[in-house]
């Protein structure tokens, strides 16, 4: 054990440059970036970007899931998950001090409220239809009358509005929500990035993810504000998650669909 603590602390070392003036010494990233022992890592159930659970194995992956995992390791801290409805949740608890370590879309918005890594990797955003929907293409979207379900708190919500001259963006409380509203045909397709979509329609029997896309969305890692000083570590771990294939193996587990790349 005090040899793991050893090497864990030369990571950290290695990881944290003296000459940053608001960078943390070695010793103090963990008390930084996991302040309470152990990493607290906000996810959310029914999107690859952050958890989901395969109904076949019982096994649960996700960018958030799994990213958080490694990072309590890498920290030498334990793992410690923290379920919300929605990612506006996560960044809530986050910005309220519940939450240590997310994946999101890094929007200049959010940046207000968190601290980003570089972008890990990028994604298509598209929309759902059922399969007895009229609608073909992501043109046919934006029409007189037509329901456009998002995620309440959402970057889409926030977005689409500003993009669709006709349709009338509807809120939904979670991934789960918006499943049945668009059963009830509450709604005539939903937007979010292509991963969800693509998990959302594996449990609607021939719903379509529309070719096309309306915009792109840029995940990495958040952090709360104030803990920039730990930043310098964050950069390290996201830099060799991707060089040594760790993101790959996260993104691969998670089994996004609509990935365009990482930047």
């Amino acid at each position: 054990m005090r040899i793991g603590r050893l090497l864990v602390s030369a990571m950290i070392a290695m990881a944290v440059p003296a000459t940053m003036s608001d960078a943390v010494s070695a010793q103090d990233a963990r008390g930084v970036l996991a302040p309470k022992g152990g990493l607290r890592v906000g996810v959310y159930l029914g999107s690859p970007t952050s958890m989901v659970r395969n109904s076949n194995t019982g096994e649960t992956h996700g960018l958030s899931f799994d990213l958080g995992k490694e990072m309590a390791k890498y920290l030498g801290v334990p793992f410690e998950q923290v379920n919300y409805q929605r990612i506006a949740d996560v960044l809530a608890g986050m910005k309220a001090g519940e939450v240590d370590f997310t994946v999101s879309n890094a929007t200049p918005a959010r940046a207000l409220d968190v601290a980003f890594s570089r972008t890990l990797i990028s994604l298509e955003l598209g929309y759902l239809v059922t399969g007895t929907s009229p609608i073909a293409t992501a043109a046919d979207v934006d029409r007189p009358g037509m329901r456009i379900g998002v995620t309440q708190g959402s970057t889409s919500e926030r977005t689409l509005p500003k993009l669709l001259a006709n349709a009338t963006v509807v809120p939904a409380q979670n991934l789960n929500d918006a499943i049945k509203m668009l059963e009830r045909r509450e709604l005539d397709a939903f937007a979010t990035n292509k991963p969800t979509l693509f998990e959302m329609s594996d449990q609607m029997p021939g719903a379509r993810v529309l070719e096309g896309r309306w915009g792109e969305e840029h995940l990495a890692v958040a952090i709360p504000k104030g803990r920039e000083g730990g930043m310098e570590v964050v950069r390290r771990f996201v830099e060799e998650a991707q060089s040594n294939g760790l993101l790959a193996k996260a993104v691969a587990q998670a089994g996004p669909r609509g990935a365009i790349a990482s930047k």
